[in-house]
């Protein structure tokens, strides 16, 4: 089992900065693939982004070059840095791990309880 615990959610001006992480406990040895996620009610939980064992990252269109995503193999840590943050950003950020046979056989794997990200003025 792998557990995930995501911090650094908030509230912030449009235009501003917040750093979201996630540390992983367990079985991390298993993890292969990272990422972030995030949901507004009555919507989908849509990818923000992903971060592969071996650095390879991937983004959604709506944060690519905004975001970015980072992971420390030794610290057990995920980051997110969110950068010109809009108000259509504000959604609960999940922080989500899979393991290679997660991946293949395309199942959710592991989740965090979420943090709020609030973007407003």
């Amino acid at each position: 089992q792998v557990q995930l615990v995501e911090s650094g959610g908030g509230l912030v001006q449009p235009g501003g900065s917040l750093r979201l992480s996630c540390v992983a406990s367990g079985t991390i040895d298993s993890i292969y693939l990272m990422g972030w996620y995030r949901q507004v009610p009555e919507k989908q939980r849509e990818l923000v982004a992903t971060i592969s064992r071996s650095g390879n990252t991937n983004y959604a269109d709506s944060v690519r070059g905004r975001f970015t995503i980072s992971r420390d193999n030794v610290q057990n840590t995920l980051l997110l840095q969110m950068y010109s943050l809009k108000p259509e950003d504000t959604a609960v950020y999940y922080c989500n791990a899979r393991s290679f046979s997660d991946v293949a056989l395309n199942r959710g794997g592991h989740w965090g309880q979420g943090t709020q990200v609030t973007v407003s003025s």
